[in-house]
Order: structure tokens, then C-alpha cells, then sequence
């Protein structure tokens, strides 16, 4: 099985899975082999790791879609042509949601005083969800747009994609608490936060909180909910607008494992997430797979295959011996973790469907850091 029929006609793949399985890697194989077919192709990652630049011999990534040089994506092809163009970005939050914000917000007093807010200068950088919003909002605007054949979205680890899911929801949720409605009402009315608008026992309540963290910080942040309450409308807009997105027939969730018990139940765990919300899956990518050696020699034989290698010459028969007995030990101990990767990726399938794609791709004897790297792991994601 491999990748072709998955993402042939699709305009948007999403890679998620559990840190560490390679997704990263994963991800920028797809985008190099769609452009290398002829794709205009886009991969944006929301993880800040330098890998994915690294490996496409970009100097660095940034909010700005970077063009990677023909020359390098040729390396590596072979004797073909290559036809499309590949394009590489890693989303800055800020930035995103800075964009976002001059779209919705027409005065630009209005937007210089959201900008200047406090609250919002945390909020745009560091409140959990933000980020995961962010890019749901920049891979809708780039996808709407229209310049690129596809788009491959690198998430973080499965926990934050789940958030990637499930933030616009948390965020609206918590703007529209009765909270924070009861926080900025004496702001909507007044203009500015009085506690002399707020009642006797809520003023208490707030007086005592100042103390901790500042009258300044209150009025900040009911300046800024009353700011935000505004464009809430065009909040929820943009997340129903990226859902109706991601369900799409066009679009395909990736999910990358690799063959280790933990791996395996996050695999399940957000493949379950993904059904439970009709998005579109894809393939399940199992990666760094430890293959099967077959049947090894009679230990005799090995003994004879070591007595013929020139660099052994010189040894005695007992060390040739004792050489043959760790050789197979090794060799049995690969077997069974072969064994191993192959009953967990089985469980996969029992949890979730032996009718779906499953691509395994084997555990290489080198890093994947470069265009040569990528080129490898594409040639076990993709037929050609």
C-alpha cells in the first residue's frame, strides 16, 4: 500500500500523530514528491523545530511562504524532470492573528488599540489554543486563495492537534461565558471599567483580585474583551468556515505512527477523535518499522561466512565461534523486535479498521535531515 491514491487528488493533507514518529519528515516527503510530479505545493508546519528547514536546505522558516530552489529539489530525483514548485513556511502565531484581525477590524484606531493591549499581546502569543487557532485561520486564507495545487500542514504532537481541532470552540466558549459577559458590561456601558458600575458584592470581589494583580490589569482586560467581543462574530465565522473546510472530499488527515505501544494508542486514540468529527481520513503512516531478516543460517554456516571475510583473518575458531553464537543472538533479538512492530501495528488495524490504508515505512540506518533523506522515505510513502 502506499500514499498515491490517497493524496492524488486532494488539495489539503494533514499530518498528525504522537512527537517524535517522524511526522515532520513525513510530511515534507509528500510535499517534495507533489512538486517533483508537478504540483505547485505549499508544507507549512506550526512546530517550531528547524528540521523541516534543515532538511530542505533552507537557511530558515518563517511567516513568509519561501520558495525551495529548483536545483534542490531535483537532487536526489534521478533522470526525471522536475515539473512543479515546492513553497515551505512555519507559522508565526502573532503574525497570524495580527492578519486576522486587520481583515475583520476596518478602523485602524480600533486595531492599534487591540494591538497595544496588553492582554492581547499575551494572549496572541502564549494563551493555549492560540496557536492552533492561528493556523486554522492561515491554512483557510492560503487555501481560499487559490495558488497552490496542494497544501501539507505539519501539526504539533497528537495532543495539540487535538486542540488544532477543537480551539476556535474553546475560545468563543470562553468569550461567551456569563463571566466575562458580567466583567465588560460596566465597560460597554460607561466606556471605561468603573467598579462604581459593578455591584457591591461583585466590586468586592474584584477589589480583592486587584490586589493581587492591578487595577490596570483588570481595566486592560475588560478593554480587551470588549475589543474582542466585537469581532467574536467573525471568530466564529472563520472556525465554522475552516471546519466546513477540513470536511471536504479534497482533504486528507495523515496520521503518522510508529510501531511503539504508546504511538500506537495515541494512533487510535485521535483516530477515533477524527471519526467521531466526519473529517476526512486518509492513511495511517507507520514509521521506522524494524523488518523481518528471515530465517538465519545454521550457526556452522555463519562460522564459515566469518572465516572468509579477510578482515577476520587471524582469529581462532573459538573466537569465530563465540562471534557465530552473538551474531544469532542479535539476530533473534531483531527478530522479535520485528515481531513486535508487526503485532502492534496488527493491533492498530484491530482497533480501527484492517480496510484502511496502512503504509509502513522501515527504520533506516540514517537520519532523515536532507533532500536525500526525504527522497528515501518518499520511495516508501509513494509508488513511483
Amino acid at each position: 500500500m502506499t500514499l498515491d491514491p490517497v493524496i492524488e487528488h486532494k488539495r489539503i493533507v494533514v499530518c498528525v500523530g504522537a512527537g517524535g514518529v517522524g511526522k515532520t519528515s513525513v510530511a515534507a516527503a509528500i510535499a517534495l514528491h507533489a512538486a517533483r510530479a508537478g504540483r505547485r505545493t505549499l508544507v507549512m508546519t506550526i512546530d517550531p523545530a528547524k528540521r523541516l528547514a534543515q532538511s530542505l536546505g533552507l537557511p530558515r522558516l518563517d511567516h513568509e511562504e519561501r520558495r525551495v530552489p529548483t536545483e534542490k529539489i531535483a537532487v536526489g530525483a534521478g533522470a526525471g524532470t522536475v515539473r512543479g514548485e515546492l513553497y515551505a513556511m512555519m507559522l508565526d502565531q502573532k503574525r497570524a492573528l495580527d492578519e486576522f484581525v486587520e481583515r475583520r477590524v476596518a478602523s485602524p484606531e480600533h486595531r492599534q488599540r487591540i494591538f497595544d493591549n496588553r492582554i492581547y499581546q499575551s494572549i496572541s502569543t502564549s494563551l493555549a489554543g492560540s496557536q492552533e487557532y492561528a493556523a486554522m485561520t492561515k491554512l483557510y486564507t492560503v487555501a481560499e486563495d487559490g495558488r497552490y495545487d496542494l497544501i501539507v500542514l505539519d501539526t504539533p504532537p497528537t495532543s495539540n492537534a487535538l486542540d488544532f481541532l477543537e480551539a476556535p470552540r474553546k475560545i468563543t466558549e470562553a468569550v461567551d461565558s456569563p463571566a466575562i459577559q458580567w466583567l465588560i458590561r460596566p465597560y460597554m456601558s460607561a466606556g471605561r471599567f468603573s467598579l462604581k458600575l459593578v455591584s457591591f458584592g461583585g466590586a468586592f470581589v474584584l477589589r480583592r483580585i486587584a490586589r493581587f494583580v492591578g487595577s490596570d490589569f483588570i481595566e486592560d482586560m475588560a478593554s480587551f474583551l470588549v475589543d474582542f467581543n466585537e469581532m467574536l462574530g467573525g471568530f466564529r465565522e472563520r472556525a465554522d468556515q475552516v471546519f466546513a473546510l477540513l470536511k471536504q472530499p479534497s482533504v486528507a488527515f495523515v496520521l503518522v505512527a510508529s510501531p511503539e505501544p504508546l504511538a500506537i494508542d495515541e494512533a487510535v486514540f485521535f483516530h477515533h477523535r477524527l471519526v467521531e468529527r466526519a473529517m476526512p481520513f486518509g492513511a495511517f503512516v507507520v514509521n521506522r518499522v524494524h523488518r523481518s531478516l528471515g530465517a538465519l543460517p545454521p550457526p556452522d554456516e555463519v562460522v564459515i561466512r566469518l572465516t572468509l571475510r579477510p578482515e577476520l583473518q587471524g582469529f581462532s575458531a573459538d573466537d569465530l565461534a563465540h562471534a557465530s553464537q552473538t551474531l544469532r543472538r542479535i539476530g533473534a533479538d531483531f527478530e522479535a523486535l520485528a515481531q513486535g512492530n508487526q503485532q502492534q501495528i496488527a493491533r492498530l488495524a484491530e482497533a480501527c479498521g484492517r480496510d484502511l490504508p496502512y503504509v509502513q515505512v522501515p527504520f533506516f540506518d540514517r537520519d532523515v535531515y536532507d533532500v536525500d533523506g526525504l527522497t528515501l522515505l518518499a520511495s516508501h510513502l509513494f509508488a513511483a
